[in-house]
């Protein structure tokens, strides 16, 4: 037999296998490559939402670990469609006629404003008229 003519990836009959030692650092590479590909992909809406400070971050990021966990697809899709849309900010708004309505209700009857209206003089008092019955 003529070892010289036998190909390059055939292990020596005493030595090491060179080609498997380099294709399973390959392989492992390739592993570590494609999870952290995953995991980049996976993390995508939550990123999304937390960089453009949504109101749903929570909501996108609890949806991400349900579809992590039970590998339900749906529940990505999801999560990616809550972090592209922006959900109207309907707090503030309730949040200021609430304290407007609590200021109103702090304030007692027969007490005069803090700013003096220009249109009436303090010195006279406010005529009150009677409504005239309307014949409709």
């Amino acid at each position: 037999m003529a070892p010289h003519h036998l190909p390059f990836f055939l292990a020596p009959g005493s030595g090491t296998d060179t080609l498997m030692v380099i294709m399973s650092i390959f392989l492992v590479g390739i592993v570590l490559w494609v999870g952290t590909l995953y995991w980049k992909l996976h993390s995508l809406p939550e990123r999304m939402a937390h960089k453009s400070q949504k109101l749903q971050f929570e909501f996108v990021a609890v949806l991400g670990l349900i579809s992590l966990f039970t590998h339900m697809h749906i529940f990505w899709v999801a999560g990616l469609l809550l972090a592209l849309i922006d959900i109207p900010d309907f707090g503030t708004p309730l949040r200021s006629i609430a304290d407007s309505v609590e200021k109103i209700a702090d304030a007692t009857p027969g007490e005069e404003p803090a700013t003096p209206q220009a249109s009436a003089p303090p010195d006279k008092p406010d005529v009150v008229r009677e409504r005239e019955p309307s014949h409709v």
